[in-house]
C-alpha cells in the first residue's frame, strides 16, 4: 500500500508542481465548490496511474488542483463508496495520497439521512462527531507504521477550533446550522424504519454511506479533519417516505450554495 500511495502522490506532484495545504471531498450534489476554485489542473481519476474510479451519479470523479480563500487545495469532485465494491483501502487512498503531498487539513462533505426529529429537509449539519457501522474499518490489518499509530486516539475526529468558526461564519451569513453525530454504515440501500430507529437510539443525529472511513484514516495520519452534511430525507417515524438518488441529489443542490459559502470562507479563515 505504501508504495502505491507514494507513486500516486509523486505522479500528481509531477503533474502539477504544486503542495496544497488543504484537502476537499465533495459529496453527492454537493461538487460545486469546485466552480469557486482557481483550477490550475483537473485530472480526471481514470489518467491516474492505480487510482480508482468513482461510479456514483452525481460523482464526476476528477481531482482539481488550484488556489481557494489564500490556500492551495486539492479536491474530490467524486469519492469512492465501500457500496461501489472498492475495498476500504481504495476508499481512503485519495486521503493518504493527499497526506503525501502535503495537506494539512481535510474538509468533507456529504448527503445524509437525519434522525434527529426537530431536522427538516435541507438542514445543515456539522459533524462533531461520529459512529463507525461500517463492517469494517480502513486500519484492520498491519498497521503501516509510516502513516500513523496502532491504536490512533479518535477522541476528537473531528477539529473544535474549525467547527467553532464555522458556527461563527453561519451565524455571520444568516445560515442556520446544526451540530450532531454521523451514523456511517455501508449501504448501497438506504435503510429501513428500525434501522433509522436503531441509529436514533444508540445515538446518531444523521445516517449516511460516506465520510467515516476517510475521516478515520485522516487522523490516523494526524489531519485534522472538518466534515457537514445535508439533510436529504428524514428518517423520523411517521414522516419517511420513499427516497430515490435522484431526491436526494436535488435537496443537496439546493442546499449547496449554503454549504459552499461556509466551506469558502473557513478555509479562508485558516
Amino acid at each position: 500500500m505504501l508504495p502505491r500511495i507514494q507513486r500516486i502522490a509523486d505522479h500528481l506532484r509531477n503533474t502539477t508542481g504544486l503542495t496544497p495545504d488543504t484537502g476537499i471531498i465533495l459529496g453527492t450534489g454537493l461538487s460545486g465548490l469546485g466552480r469557486e476554485i482557481a483550477v490550475s489542473h483537473t485530472i480526471p481519476y481514470a489518467e491516474i496511474p492505480d487510482f480508482p474510479v468513482s461510479t456514483v451519479q452525481g460523482h464526476p470523479g476528477r481531482l482539481l488542483f488550484g488556489e481557494l480563500g489564500g490556500h492551495t487545495v486539492v479536491a474530490m469532485q467524486g469519492r469512492f463508496h465501500y457500496y461501489e465494491g472498492w475495498s476500504m483501502d481504495d476508499v481512503v487512498l485519495p486521503v493518504r495520497v493527499m497526506k503525501f503531498l502535503g495537506i494539512q487539513r481535510l474538509l468533507v462533505s456529504n448527503a445524509c439521512g437525519g434522525v434527529d426529529p426537530q431536522m427538516e429537509i435541507g438542514d445543515l449539519m456539522i459533524l462533531d462527531d461520529h459512529i463507525n457501522l461500517f463492517p469494517t474499518n480502513p486500519l484492520v490489518g498491519p498497521n503501516i507504521d509510516e502513516l500513523g499509530p496502532r491504536f490512533p486516539d479518535m477522541s476528537e475526529p473531528y477539529d473544535q477550533k474549525m467547527i467553532a468558526k464555522a458556527r461563527s461564519i453561519a451565524e455571520s451569513n444568516g445560515i442556520a446550522v446544526r451540530t450532531g453525530t454521523y451514523a456511517g454504515l455501508s449501504g448501497p440501500t438506504l435503510e429501513t424504519p428500525a434501522e433509522y430507529h436503531y441509529v436514533r437510539a444508540i445515538g446518531g443525529d444523521a445516517v449516511g454511506m460516506s465520510t467515516v472511513p476517510e475521516v478515520i484514516a485522516a487522523r490516523h495520519m494526524g489531519i485534522p479533519c472538518f466534515a457537514m452534511s445535508v439533510i436529504t430525507d428524514i428518517g423520523v417515524k411517521g414522516r419517511i417516505v420513499k427516497t430515490t438518488h435522484e431526491m436526494v441529489q436535488r435537496v443537496a443542490e439546493e442546499a449547496e450554495p449554503r454549504l459552499t459559502l461556509i466551506m469558502k470562507e473557513l478555509i479562508a479563515a485558516q
